[in-house]
């Protein structure tokens, strides 16, 4: 990370639109076969850059909705974080999860479009299922509860759609099986989780290294975890962004792709200022 003059040059993507869009029409026909319910579907870009790329992977902060918004470094890497995810927070005994499923224009109309999709409801509520079943694993018998659903909450230029789900852990449980039970996230990954996994690395071009992990801290007494959703990765020559969405049976190829887009388009704006 030299001392040059801050310069980002032009996204590369690892996959064509057109590959992209093809990877989400095979998850259709997966759904199709009666093999998954629901994949996520990630895409990957990267950019060369000249001089320090810190202060520009800073920036990602100020995006709205940045609870778990941060730089952490190390000899040659850096990986900025601005999610408005929980992945798991944990408080007396408590965890609770957030998973945020089903996207619109931040927009009057984009918040009527998302209010009355069937296609992101349920894809939504699939992954609330799936939380639950996660957290039970952990929990205390009947204490899995989702305490609000389907919530609209404006993420920058977006409308997006989260819930909370949470669950009073039994007695004895530890970080590892807390981390055990839900990575990675449900609404990075799908349903069944163990099927959408296999198509995630059967379809997509590269790794999700830095992203679609966990960012915040973990105490004594507390842990607060965010998805890593909105991440950007530094290598000493490169940026890596990826975005994406979550698949059914009644998607949309092209609007899929135009939805990845979407929501790394802000996160671009801000690093190339």
């Amino acid at each position: 990370m030299s001392g040059e003059p801050w310069r980002l040059g032009a996204w590369r993507p690892s996959w064509t639109p057109a590959e992209h869009a093809g990877a989400v029409q095979a998850v259709r026909e997966a759904i199709a076969r009666g093999d998954v319910y629901q994949v996520n579907v990630v895409g990957h870009a990267a950019a060369a850059y000249t001089g320090d790329p810190r202060p520009a992977l800073r920036r990602l902060a100020t995006l709205r909705g940045a609870h778990y918004a941060g730089l952490i470094e190390g000899d040659g890497w850096a990986i900025a974080c601005a999610s408005p995810e929980t992945l798991v927070s944990v408080r007396d005994g408590v965890a609770v999860t957030r998973p945020i499923k089903g996207t619109a224009r931040a927009t009057e109309e984009g918040r009527r479009e998302l209010l009355a999709s069937e296609k992101e409801r349920a894809e939504h509520v699939m992954i609330v299922d799936l939380e639950r079943n996660d957290l039970a694993r952990i929990a205390e018998i009947g204490s899995v509860s989702v305490d609000e659903l389907f919530a609209l909450r404006h993420w920058g230029d977006l409308w997006q759609a989260e819930s909370t789900v949470a669950a009073r852990l039994r007695p004895g449980t530890g970080l590892a099986a807390l981390l055990r039970a839900l990575c990675p996230g449900g609404s990075v990954t799908g349903a069944p989780k163990l099927a959408a996994l296999a198509e995630i690395a059967r379809l997509e071009p590269v790794g999700r290294g830095a992203s679609m992990g966990a960012f915040g801290w973990v105490g004594h007494d507390h842990v607060d975890l965010g998805l890593t959703i909105r991440t950007v990765a530094a290598t000493r020559t490169e940026l890596h962004l990826w975005a994406g969405g979550g698949i059914t049976w009644g998607s949309d190829p092209a609007a899929e792709v135009a939805e990845a887009a979407a929501k790394a388009a802000p996160i671009r704006a801000l690093l190339a200022s």
